[in-house]
């Protein structure tokens, strides 16, 4: 008898990414992408030597509900120490460099970034200042870039809208983003055979009102209706409503 196969342990998630705000010069930025950070459930805020010191109280001020991530972020002097602990590192970059490396849209980069979560690795995210973004002595440190697809003749993103961008790609990656849906409102969808119903009523009452004519017409015309009535989505609501409109204008008719 062999012995049983053992199943291996899978290996605990690793943290998820760290968005690394390298040398930001507003304080309003920096809590800007807080806010957008903790909209998609990322927590862990880096700071490298931003220009008006830390902490800072417009950061605060403009992070709003999201100041916990302030006063839990990291403060670092230099990009090497701000990512020293990770397994792999994104730059974020406006502009094509003279730099041979992996050019990722956000969400190939947030796809990339889970796997490597799954593994158990630490993945870090570069932004670079307001004015002129990262400089090539950030960018070379990286493992890959981050190239947002925007105007060419106005490639300029706010900090925030950046770190927004890529947190909502985080986001969409591991957590299921429904497309599409419709919000019902005290009701539920008709049934075939209401429908079926509904459309019984109408066909009935414009027959008696003349509606199918010349005779030769009338199965094409029925036709398109039921093809209408099929092709509707109607709630409950909405085929007591149709009925209730057929019926009052009958009641109109016969007390004209």
């Amino acid at each position: 008898m062999s012995d049983p196969v053992a199943t291996p342990t899978p290996k605990p998630l690793g943290p998820t990414p760290a968005f690394i705000l390298v040398r930001p010069q507003m304080g309003e930025n920096i809590g800007g992408a807080a806010r957008a950070m903790w909209n998609f459930g990322l927590d862990r805020m880096r700071v490298v030597a931003p220009r008006d010191g830390w902490p800072s109280e417009s950061a605060v001020a403009m992070a709003s509900g999201a100041g916990r991530l302030l006063d839990e972020a990291g403060h670092f002097d230099s990009v090497q120490d701000a990512i020293a602990d990770c397994d792999y590192v994104f730059a974020t970059t406006a502009r094509m460099r003279d730099i041979t490396k992996p050019v990722m849209s956000p969400e190939r980069a947030m796809e990339h970034a889970r796997a490597i979560r799954a593994q158990g690795g630490k993945v870090g995210v570069l932004f670079g200042p307001e004015r002129a973004g990262l400089e090539n002595d950030d960018v070379i440190q990286a493992n890959a870039l981050i190239s947002i697809p925007v105007n060419p003749e106005f490639p300029s993103l706010n900090l925030a809208q950046a770190v927004l961008l890529n947190a909502y790609e985080w986001q969409r990656q591991t957590t299921e983003v429904i497309p599409e849906t419709v919000i019902m409102a005290s009701t539920e969808w008709a049934g075939l055979v209401e429908v079926q119903k509904l459309a019984d009523h109408y066909e009935e009452t414009l027959e008696a009102a003349g509606l199918f004519y010349p005779d030769d017409k009338a199965a094409s015309m029925k036709a398109v209706l039921r093809n209408m009535w099929s092709r509707m989505p109607l709630t409950r609501a909405d085929v007591q409503v149709f009925h209730g409109m057929m019926r009052q204008m009958k009641r109109w008719k016969e007390r004209g």
